[in-house]
Order: structure tokens, then C-alpha cells, then sequence
């Protein structure tokens, strides 16, 4: 068997450093604990000195790596991958249909290694009045990067009117596709694929014009 080129060999990102890879260790292992005890005792009822005992820290570490106990439930690290995704697309695609395929392939992804987190994430947004008004600073966030990236393959500005009707419809459709599922309080083992299917819907919806 002859032996490989490089040329032919794919090539290899480096992966996370072992400091990036405590740090992504010592958030998980608090959001997880997070989400556990605002499970059992309620959100409001679980201080975040009792978050970082479960989490085995201590809670300058919570706040150091969230700095507001809204933020264990609001900030995630899935913007940069949902970007990449995007820039990778088509040139020739249409927005509505590039932002539909790697939503959906992200959503996939999270359901599939995070399925109770990601339910227990929305659960709480829902009943919660002042995530919900912090969640909304968060899409705010994510749709001012998105923006960017539209802009960058189709040689507008970020602040173009359009680009910026397209980035707000799509993540409007995004959210009322998921806080459905949480509305009809789907069981846990059908929610995902509900989630999913709604996702899907809601974004062929919009690429048609909203029909209805």
C-alpha cells in the first residue's frame, strides 16, 4: 500500500490546550450543577454559593466564569461554531437558506450531546421573568455577528436594513419554534424531535414568505 502524502492527509485543526480544557471542564461541571439544583429547589431558591459547593469550587470561580448566576442558564460557546458554519455555505445560497441549515445541524449537535441541559435551558427561560429579559440582550448579541457574517457574502454593510430584517426574522422564528414545544409541554423523550420538527417548519415558513 503506498504510502499517504501529505498532500492527501485531511488537514488537522489543533485541538483545545490543556488550560482551555479545564476551563471548558470547571464550566461545564458548574452549569451541570446549575441546572441539577434548579431542578430540585427551583431557580430562584438555589443561591450561587450552593451552585459552587455541588460544583466542587469555589464562588469567585462561579463568578469568574459567569459573572451573574442569569449567565450559568444564558452564555454558551456555540456562537463562533454556528459562524463558521455559516462562512463555509454557498455564496450562492440564499440567506434564509443558509442560516436554516446550520441552525439545524447546530440544534442536532446540542441535542444530541447536551438533550437534558438544552431542556432544561428553555424550561427555564420560560418560567423565569428575568432570564427572559436577559435573553433577549443574548439575541441581540447573536444577531449583531450573524449580521456580520451576511454582510461579509453579500458585500453589504451589518447595518443594512435588510440584512438586518433577515437576521431578526430568523432568530424570531428560531425562538417561538422551541418555546412552542415548552408551551405544549411536550415529555422529554419526544421534545427534541418536536423541537426539530418545529424548527424546520417555522424556517420553511419564513423562506416562503409566511404563507399564512
Amino acid at each position: 500500500m503506498p504510502e499517504a502524502t501529505a498532500a492527501s492527509q485531511p488537514e488537522r485543526r489543533p485541538g483545545p490546550g490543556l488550560r482551555e480544557r479545564k476551563k471548558i471542564k470547571t464550566r461545564q461541571a458548574i452549569r451541570r450543577a446549575a441546572y441539577r439544583l434548579f431542578t430540585e429547589r427551583g431557580y430562584d431558591a438555589t443561591p450561587v454559593d450552593r451552585i459552587a459547593e455541588a460544583a466542587d469550587v469555589s464562588p469567585s470561580t462561579v463568578f469568574r466564569y459567569f459573572p451573574t448566576k442569569e449567565d450559568i442558564v444564558l452564555s454558551h460557546e456555540y456562537d463562533d461554531v454556528l459562524l463558521a458554519a455559516l462562512r463555509d455555505r454557498p455564496l450562492d445560497e440564499p440567506p434564509v437558506a443558509s442560516l436554516r441549515r446550520v441552525l439545524l445541524d447546530q440544534f442536532r449537535q446540542f441535542a444530541g450531546d447536551e438533550r437534558q441541559e438544552m431542556l432544561v435551558h428553555l424550561t427555564l427561560i420560560r418560567q423565569v421573568p428575568g432570564l427572559r429579559g436577559r435573553m433577549s440582550e443574548s439575541l441581540s448579541r447573536t444577531g449583531a455577528l450573524l449580521a456580520e457574517v451576511l454582510a461579509e457574502r453579500s458585500g453589504r454593510s451589518p447595518e443594512d436594513f435588510e440584512v438586518r430584517v433577515v437576521v431578526g426574522a430568523v432568530l424570531g422564528v428560531l425562538q417561538e419554534a422551541l418555546f412552542h414545544c415548552v408551551d405544549q409541554g411536550a415529555a422529554k423523550d419526544s421534545a427534541v424531535a418536536a423541537m426539530e420538527k418545529n424548527i424546520d417548519h417555522a424556517l420553511d415558513m419564513l423562506s416562503q414568505g409566511l404563507p399564512l
